[in-house]
């Protein structure tokens, strides 16, 4: 299955091993949007906003080193445990939705993994600049490959870079998943949400784990291409 050029189009075979993950990821990034706003319309019962959410649940576990500040963006929201800094976007960090304190609780959840050890989380932070350099090389070294067609060293040391991009995307589901175990037992155990706001909260925050469960489908079955495009072309 190689790619075929003729009256001046291009057409790879192989591009619909993609399919699969490009109708997934359709798919959960309209979920991440529709759940988020769902419940961005819903006010939870506590009263608390995002910021006092996170502050409440990082004092409750003894962490009183990592600040916690508004940053620009919808759905920005993130943990920087270089800087010990826990940024929330404006909508999470002062609306008092069930989605701003799902969202404040998960970050929350990266700061307690970083605090106390996490493994999956401190591979994934060792392995970033790694998976950063590779990914920025690994297409040059891809495209090179493919329109140089005496050229399989190339292509088969990009496909080994973006290996890389790979192993990323699979070491940061567990570190995903934990990090919304860990908000839900949270909100739960400090009384930030009910019962029916924390199964509210789980809808929240497994419609935006699908989005990494979409990126990981998306480089294996990339890698699964870019492998069949290397076989085919040593045959």
């Amino acid at each position: 299955m190689m790619p075929y050029y003729g009256m001046g189009m291009f057409y790879d075979p192989t591009m619909m091993i993609l399919i699969p993950a490009i109708l997934f990821t359709m798919y959960a990034q309209f979920k991440v949007s529709s759940t988020t706003n769902r419940f961005f319309r819903i006010k939870s019962r506590s009263g608390y906003n995002g910021q006092e959410t996170a502050e409440r649940i990082l004092a409750a576990n003894g962490i009183r080193d990592v600040r916690v500040v508004p940053i620009r963006g919808t759905l920005t929201d993130h943990y920087d445990p270089r800087k010990k800094v826990l940024r929330l976007s404006e909508e999470v960090y002062y609306g008092t939705s069930i989605t701003s304190v799902a969202v404040a609780a998960h970050e929350c959840g990266h700061a307690l993994q970083h605090a106390y050890g996490y493994k999956p989380l401190e591979i994934r932070g060792a392995i970033v600049p790694v998976v950063n350099f590779a990914s920025s090389l690994s297409w040059i070294l891809i495209f090179v490959g493919l329109f140089f067609s005496g050229n399989n060293t190339m292509l088969q040391l990009g496909i080994l870079m973006f290996s890389a991009t790979v192993i990323f995307q699979l070491v940061t589901l567990p570190v995903e998943f934990n990090a919304s175990k860990r908000a839900l037992f949270q909100l739960q155990d400090l009384g930030i949400v009910d019962s029916g706001e924390a199964r509210d909260s789980r809808k929240v925050l497994s419609a935006a784990a699908m989005t990494y469960v979409a990126a990981a489908l998306t480089a294996i079955l990339q890698l699964a291409r870019l492998l069949l495009i290397a076989n085919n072309r040593d045959d």
